[in-house]
């Protein structure tokens, strides 16, 4: 039993040790959107930016039910592996190319977080 407890405690260790870097995720609280169509044909090209920097999106939703406080107009978490790469998709020139488009219709908060 005590070996059965070794062996479960370095295999633990060895995952945790594989997985430096914390996972990083771009957060997106969409304040105002001024014209939905032209706003919602901007960001749906996000998409495949998002997919080729190693990126996913974990929400992506107008659906907000207020709590406390003004709710988003739209909420979006993206997930990356490392926060080298949620800085590689603000980056990504065809980012920040369609990011003017984005801004013309919409007022948004954009950061980074690391974390679990």
């Amino acid at each position: 039993m005590i070996a059965g407890i070794a062996i479960g405690a370095t295999a633990i260790q060895g995952l945790h040790a594989q997985n430096k870097a914390p996972a990083a995720y771009v957060v997106i609280d969409v304040s105002e959107i001024s014209d939905p169509a032209a706003f919602g044909q901007a960001v749906q090209k996000t998409g495949p930016i998002t997919d080729a920097t190693g990126g996913h999106f974990v929400v992506r939703t107008d659906k907000v039910v207020p709590l406390y406080g003004t709710p988003p107009k739209r909420f979006v978490i993206s997930s990356f592996a490392s926060a080298e790469k949620a800085k590689a998709w603000a980056d990504n020139s065809t980012m920040k190319e369609l990011q003017p488009e984005i801004d013309k219709y919409s007022k948004q908060r954009r950061f980074i977080v690391e974390g679990m």
